[in-house]
């Protein structure tokens, strides 16, 4: 039997008593984290053909401070002897959306694997009655009728979920990513519905021929991420002219509302999104994707363009049929991960990947990456998405097996393993992956910075000290560290040497039972990687108080381990800026961390950013011929702002006082010129106002709004004349 959406009855986690005392509150608190997580009890392992594998699923329910009991809308499955032949076996994950979201997912979860063997197995009874002498166990079918299979298999399911009467799918759906693995012949075929994705590790130690080898040091191999499928969403050229033709328009929420601009007004068609889309840099930092939205109102606003269910938006494009790929796996296969956008909203594929990497079981690994997830999702959203995660680790491939004898009871000649055999892999042209908080969020952390009293001071910053916090570490320290930070996108630009001085300022911070690691509502200082222990995360919802002082509802759980290999990490949003605390975290065990101080931090890029921002302005005339000791005041006098998303920095025509460089983040620079007004977009590493620089202009000439949270550098017109003179 299959596994649909099993739960886990052990997790063998253990709350703390600290905050109330009692044991019968730390039984409700185990038994809340409990219900959010369905996972199998340990990993599993299958023969199928010739691959050998270990496999495990875990889902957590996603957190919803204004629905504390939304169901999770994800759902999977583990189909084990697929269709009857026991070298099959079929994964899938499925993602729901709308009311009955839960029930589509649900739904699809139980139908799709049996219409997908249902036609299976009518294409092996129609070669069974070609070839009399074989069996339909013994029929092997061609890439291009297992794809027809799982075309009609996909269509079908979706009508079945039109027709049914216990819930409403007009409004709901799913999103469907499956793995049919054909162990006969080492083959996978992977079909997509939506924006859940399926990626593959793939890579090895250089110098191991013996599987057994790889597979025991698969943490220490360079694992390459690739992708397996292509979101459906319209970030797509190709989705969006296909969604277009319908009629159908494409905006993103804030052109829905007003507030921003739609290209072409006129003809009422948008056109912006007509251009390439430079993913992850020009649109959807702050977690506001293009929708698909009928030309008659606001509906149904889908940020994807296929699924199953959602019988509305179907008339609008939103199609059930599924984009599929099928390749034989080799020995430089390692690793398959389905999951839900919830995973790749804030973790880029590579990211996932390293983290699954590390570890030797893939339940672990399944564990460490929703852990990741959700504490991004916790730091950048005031909610988190469900969660779902299936991974696979392939422990051998024996690639004799699809050359063997059974291959001659195939009824396909296989001997154009370019042809028949393969599908070229799918391009990386995914949505981008966000990078700062969104709207909501912001507006939340500005509430509660304004209602402080106390916060630390900017000139604390001027006086700190690295050389205090330096300490000497090991190199398995440095490793851990350095594994801990590979998936944040904070540190992945920073050098070697800066690598090297991060490990030395990680402070050992030591914790008993009970201790409150951050409480929700302080301003942080750090960003914490869990070294052993285990540590609840507690939030008190918006709107109410903590009246009892128990840092509120208990959302998630982090468990830290050197046997494991797991190290979750938390508090990234205190090395970006000053902001309030989203959530509590109390030491549910003794253990350590390892805490890195924001001014640290920044002290530390300091010199690249700086580095940068010399290169910058040597492309300024007024800079380029400037002896390298003048540049260097000059460079080291510019400031360090952070803006939200949504702010003006400069006004054309009001009076020019400040030149900028983005460090980090967008904006957008609009011109008007005698009635027509031209925009930029302008991102890291470019400059504005630099009529600052000229004594002849005294003010602005572009208005310039941040489009996402953003780091300039700037420097008081006076104090360039000053310097410059």
């Amino acid at each position: 039997m299959g596994c649909i959406c099993s739960k886990d009855e052990d997790t063998g986690i253990e709350t703390s008593a600290a905050a109330s005392g009692t044991r019968k509150r730390d039984s409700h608190l185990l038994k809340h984290r409990e219900s959010r997580i369905e996972t199998a009890q340990e990993s599993k392992t299958a023969v199928l053909g010739g691959l050998k594998i270990r496999y495990a699923y875990l889902s957590q329910r996603g957190y919803y401070p204004d629905d504390a009991d939304k169901p999770n809308q994800d759902a999977y499955a583990d189909i084990p002897g697929f269709s009857g032949n026991q070298d099959d076996q079929f994964f899938a994950v499925f993602d729901g959306h709308g009311r009955d979201g839960d029930k589509c997912a649900q739904f699809a979860a139980k139908s799709l694997p049996m219409f997908v063997s249902k036609y299976v197995e009518k294409l092996k009874l129609k070669e069974e009655q070609k070839q009399e002498a074989l069996s339909s166990k013994q029929i092997e079918l061609s890439k291009d009728q297992l794809q027809a299979a799982c075309l009609t298999a996909h269509v079908q399911c979706n009508r079945a979920m039109h027709k049914r009467k216990d819930f409403d799918d007009s409004l709901s759906g799913t999103t469907a990513i499956s793995c049919f693995i054909h162990g006969a012949r080492n083959r996978i075929t992977i079909s997509n519905v939506g924006d859940s994705r399926a990626i593959l590790g793939q890579g090895g130690l250089k110098n191991s021929t013996s599987d057994d080898d790889r597979n025991k040091n698969k943490t220490s191999a360079n694992i390459r991420a690739l992708p397996l499928s292509r979101d459906q969403t319209p970030y797509r050229r190709d989705e969006r002219t296909r969604i277009r033709a319908t009629g159908a328009r494409i905006l993103s929420l804030d052109q829905m509302e007003g507030l921003e601009p739609i290209n072409d007004e006129v003809t009422g068609i948008d056109t912006t999104w007509d251009d390439d889309i430079v993913l992850g840099e020009e649109i959807d930092e702050g977690g506001d994707p293009p929708r698909v939205w009928s030309p008659d109102g606001e509906y149904p606003g889908t940020a994807f363009t296929r699924s199953l269910g959602d019988v509305i938006a179907e008339e609008l494009g939103v199609s059930a049929e599924p984009e599929m790929v099928t390749r034989e796996l080799n020995k430089d296969d390692k690793i398959i991960v389905l999951a839900s956008d919830g995973v790749f909203e804030f973790l880029t594929n590579q990211s996932v990947m390293d983290i699954c990497a590390k570890f030797k079981d893939p339940l672990e690994a399944c564990r460490a990456v929703v852990a990741e997830s959700y504490e991004l999702w916790l730091q950048y959203e005031l909610r988190t998405d469900d969660i779902t995660m299936v991974c696979i680790f392939i422990d051998s491939v024996d690639t004799s097996v699809s050359r063997s004898s059974l291959l001659k009871k195939s009824i396909i000649n296989f001997e154009n393993t370019t042809g028949d055999n393969v599908d070229a892999m799918p391009s990386e042209d995914t949505k981008p992956v966000r990078k700062y908080i969104s709207i909501e969020k912001t507006k939340q952390l500005e509430t509660m910075r304004e209602s402080m009293i106390h916060d630390i001071g900017d000139e604390l910053e001027q006086d700190f000290d690295l050389t205090d916090l330096f300490t000497e570490k090991s190199d398995d320290d440095k490793l851990l560290i350095g594994e801990a930070i590979k998936a944040s996108i904070i540190f992945q630009n920073i050098s070697k040497n800066q690598r090297e001085l991060i490990y030395g300022v990680m402070e050992p911070i030591n914790v008993k039972k009970g201790d409150w690691i951050i409480r929700q509502g302080t301003v942080g200082d750090r960003f914490y990687i869990i070294d052993h222990g285990q540590f609840e995360v507690r939030i008190v919802p918006e709107g109410e108080e903590d009246t009892n002082g128990n840092g509120g509802n208990t959302v998630h759980v982090y468990c830290g381990s050197r046997d494991t290999n797991a190290h979750p990490c938390f508090g990234e949003l205190a090395l970006m800026y000053s902001a309030p605390r989203a959530a509590s975290i109390l030491a549910q065990t003794d253990g350590q961390l390892w805490g890195l101080h924001r001014y640290a931090f920044k002290k530390i890029l300091a010199s690249g950013e700086r580095l940068g921002l010399s290169k910058v302005l040597k492309d300024i005339d007024v800079f380029d011929k400037m002896e390298a000791e003048k540049l260097e005041n000059i460079v080291s006098s510019f400031e360090e702002i952070t803006i939200g998303r949504g702010e003006t920095i400069v006004k054309q025509g009001d009076a020019s006082e400040y030149f900028y460089v983005i460090a980090s983040g967008a904006c957008d620079m609009t011109i008007i010129n005698d009635g027509e007004e031209t925009k930029t977009r302008l991102k890291a590493n470019d400059y504005f106002a630099q009529e600052v620089l000229s004594s002849e202009s005294s003010k602005y000439s572009a208005t310039v709004v941040t489009v996402s949270l953003t780091t300039f550098l700037k420097i008081k017109k006076l104090v360039v004349n000053r310097l410059v003179n």
